[in-house]
């Protein structure tokens, strides 16, 4: 293999910055990943604070209760962003309108009925007011009818949106009154309630997931920007946040899932089945030959020829089938043996080097306990030398390049194979690219096993000398690792999949400290206090009082703004969306001081 670490004089005397960028790396980042706020930790016990963070921000916005902000955020599956959009763009009716929500001045708040008697819709029978529930929707039922259908509702599994009983009426049912009603007669059922209400935090939220561990830690994760990136739970475990499988960049979640399905294929049974029976040319399922005669049955009914594979009729001797030949030569069928020669030694050829650097990043990180030994051993010694961080740092940079490494294998497999990409490219514009691409892998290949070979060197024995030449030759090995995973992500981001243009496939960034690992969730986003606004150019050239001016969404899709202004006895609460250079404005709500 040539040696392109020695070709790259710019890039080891161009990174002093990265030197100190690797050396000052945090310390709890030098074993494990590196650790942000884009992505937190929901316990059982902080999973109520974090429902409660989105809850109170359409609270505030639209000044509405708890269980209607509830009903819209279950609707728009708890994406805060998409339901200020559709409220931008539409308006508060038909945002309240499309998720069932139902808000009437008229109707009393505390569901109360004040005639003494009157007639259920449902039984047809006359009941006290006292034991009838008034909707905000404005139907009221006896409390007996309301009581049977929130039961039903539980348990078919559909209690986190109960509507009204009342026909065609898609109002959603308050869950206050749910849980008042429900608990009387089935507690057991009132607690499920209220335990589907706060787990579709969760299972409804495309930005919050559970942690696939096995057995389960009992931990979810919220990201704050892009599902599609890799992330580590509290209990160790990283995984891809878009399909829950193990972390698999730069592979697509659709180019991991046939590589795994595609390995556990190669299995014995697999094998045997392959070698022992042939595929129906009508159902396509493997048939077994039980029997000396060539003329083969499938349950379907439909009968083939054992030799070829070849549908055939069931006029036949013990020599020969009617119609039907398969003793000749044929050109096709040398063709298809060949093809399929072909494909499994492709297969094996990016198998092997997957398997093979899976293999190394195994070993390699069982090294983890010896280097510390001999790093506590150096720092013992009566030195100059006492800074060792950057053993652990270039360690930990040989373990994210190998792990990038490995799974580059399955990616050129299915990008430059004709499973998924075939209508994509020309023959001359995947061999270009395949070129580009196994440049830069292999590049990255030879300053991967450099790297890996100075620490199996026995550095605790070394002199002073021998242990600051071995620093300079990690930093720079470090440094070049580090640039060669960019380039070929950017490759694969830009060159590659930013090319497709029928089908689209999204990879994981790349992080230069590693797989980010959640922290704990213990507050609030403060979004109040971190995204104020300063409007006072505003406020001078208006006669209203600008009473708060806030970021509601934080995210990078859509930015949204909202502010209250004060004239006199009225208050408004306005929302911006920004486009491009300009606003977009909607009045949200006005009421009297």
């Amino acid at each position: 293999m040539e040696d392109y670490g020695s070709s790259d004089e710019d890039i080891y005397s161009s990174d002093q910055e990265s030197y100190d960028g690797l050396e000052n790396e945090e310390a709890d980042s030098q074993w494990g990943s590196s650790t942000g706020n884009s992505c937190k930790v929901i316990t059982r016990e902080s999973l109520l604070v974090a429902q409660r963070e989105d809850l109170r921000r359409v609270m505030d916005l639209l000044s509405l209760r708890e269980h209607h902000a509830r009903t819209l955020l279950i609707h728009y599956r708890w994406d805060v962003e998409r339901l200020f959009a559709i409220l931008v763009e539409k308006g508060k009716t038909c945002l309240f309108a499309e998720a069932g929500v139902t808000i009437l001045e008229e109707v009393d708040v505390d569901s109360s009925v004040s005639s003494s008697t009157m007639m259920c819709g449902i039984c047809m029978e006359e009941v006290a007011g006292s034991e009838v529930t008034k909707m905000d929707c404005g139907h009221c039922f006896c409390n007996d009818c309301w009581t049977e259908h929130f039961i039903v509702k539980i348990k078919e599994g559909q209690s986190k949106r109960i509507r009204c009983m009342a026909h065609k009426c898609f109002a959603i049912c308050d869950e206050a009154v749910i849980r008042k009603l429900v608990s009387k007669r089935h507690p057991d059922l009132a607690e499920k309630f209220d335990r589907f209400l706060l787990e579709s935090y969760i299972e409804d939220n495309k930005m919050v997931k559970w942690c696939p561990s096995i057995p389960h830690c009992g931990n979810a994760i919220r990201v704050e920007t892009d599902e599609f990136c890799e992330v580590e739970c509290s209990c160790g475990l990283q995984f891809c946040f878009s399909c829950l499988s193990e972390a698999h960049s730069p592979c697509s979640c659709w180019m991991w899932e046939l590589w795994t399905k595609k390995c556990r294929d190669e299995s014995e049974t697999v094998n045997w089945i392959t070698v022992h029976t042939k595929p129906c040319p009508k159902c396509h399922k493997p048939v077994e030959k039980n029997g000396g005669c060539n003329l083969v049955s499938c349950i379907c009914g439909q009968a083939f020829c054992w030799l070829c594979g070849g549908a055939t009729g069931r006029d036949h001797t013990w020599s020969s089938i009617a119609g039907h030949s398969c003793g000749r030569y044929k050109e096709d069928q040398e063709k298809k043996s060949e093809r399929a020669k072909r494909d499994l030694y492709r297969y094996m050829h990016y198998h092997n080097r997957y398997k093979a650097h899976t293999d190394s990043f195994t070993q390699e990180s069982r090294l983890r306990e010896t280097i510390k030994e001999k790093v506590a051993s150096l720092e013992s010694r009566d030195s100059r030398l006492r800074d060792f961080s950057w053993v652990t740092n270039g360690l930990y940079r040989l373990f994210r390049s190998r792990r990038a490494l490995s799974f580059s294998y399955p990616f050129a497999f299915y990008m430059f194979g004709d499973d998924l990409f075939k209508d994509e490219m020309t023959n001359e514009e995947k061999e270009i690219k395949q070129h580009l691409f196994e440049d830069q892998q292999q590049q990255l290949e030879a300053n991967v096993e450099k790297l890996s070979k100075v620490f199996e060197d026995p550095f605790d024995g070394f002199e002073e000398t021998e242990i600051m030449d071995m620093r300079m030759q990690v930093l720079n090995l470090s440094v070049v690792t580090d640039t060669l995973c960019k380039k070929m992500y950017e490759c694969i981001e830009t060159d590659l999949l930013g090319a497709l243009q029928f089908s689209s496939h999204n990879i994981a960034p790349y992080q230069s400290k590693g797989i980010e690992r959640a922290t704990e969730l213990n507050g609030g986003r403060n979004t109040k206090a971190n995204n104020n606004i300063t409007c006072q150019k505003a406020h001078d050239q208006t006669n209203v009082e600008l009473v708060d001016w806030q970021t509601v969404s934080k995210g990078s899709r859509l930015p949204f703004f909202s502010c209250y202004l004060r004239e006199g006895q009225h208050s408004m609460l306005l929302l911006f969306k920004v486009v491009g250079a300009s606003w977009s404005g909607q009045r949200v709500g006005e009421m009297e001081k």
